[in-house]
């Protein structure tokens, strides 16, 4: 039997959010992407990679906004349909985003940020020990209003493809531009759906990293 190699690193103690750095806007509108930036496709797939140390480079609106975009964005508005792919156009995975000035939750189709608490939340994100030591943690939320008319194992699989699906559009684009980023299962939902401001259909189902590599 082949031994899997276990990943090393300290568990952090789960903290109560931090007060916001800075002002928190109810809302933040988010640049257009540059559909022509970045890597070529293949370059980005052979570049992807977890990574576990970060830098405390702030993001620029400019990449927040690409990288949202990527993640789960309108790219067909004459029909509304995103970059991720949804089981029957359910679209029922919402985007979080924890920042050092506030929690947002990103609405594609006007590409913008609408602020849920004005805390430091990033921290709460995980356990491990370099959360809340990037700029960004993005947090992918099942939002189960929107697939009550399906069974409950199909409500599962087809949030788990969805959110797979978000999460690569993300590593991806972070491969393309040189960032660093890791997707994280090990979450305390119930803790976590307090700090997001979440209502009770409303669950996290995983969190990703993001930011700039520490340097060498």
């Amino acid at each position: 039997m082949t031994e899997f190699q276990r990943i090393e690193y300290e568990p952090t103690p789960l903290l109560p959010p931090a007060p916001a750095s800075g002002t928190a806007p109810a809302f933040i509108d988010l640049p257009r992407p540059r559909l022509a930036a970045g890597a070529p496709l293949m370059q980005a797939l052979a570049q992807r990679q977890s990574t576990r140390a970060y830098a405390d480079t702030p993001m620029t609106l400019d990449t927040l906004g690409e990288l949202l975009w990527a993640a789960n964005g309108i790219n067909r508005p004459e029909t509304g349909g995103h970059t991720a792919p949804s089981a029957h156009g359910f679209n029922e995975i919402d985007v979080y985003v924890a920042l050092p000035h506030g929690v947002y939750r990103y609405e594609p189709a006007l590409n913008r940020l609408v602020l849920k608490h004005a805390v430091d939340a990033r921290n709460m994100t995980g356990y491990q020990d370099f959360v809340g030591k990037a700029p960004l943690d993005l947090v992918y939320v099942l939002r189960g209003s929107q697939v009550l008319a399906t069974p409950p194992q199909q409500r599962e699989l087809f949030a788990a493809i969805s959110t797979g699906a978000i999460s690569q559009n993300v590593s991806l684009y972070c491969a393309s531009e040189g960032l660093a980023t890791v997707v994280r299962g090990w979450i305390n939902h119930r803790l976590l759906a307090d700090a997001l401001r979440l209502n009770e259909d409303e669950v996290p189902v995983l969190a990703q990293t993001v930011g700039r590599p520490q340097a060498q």
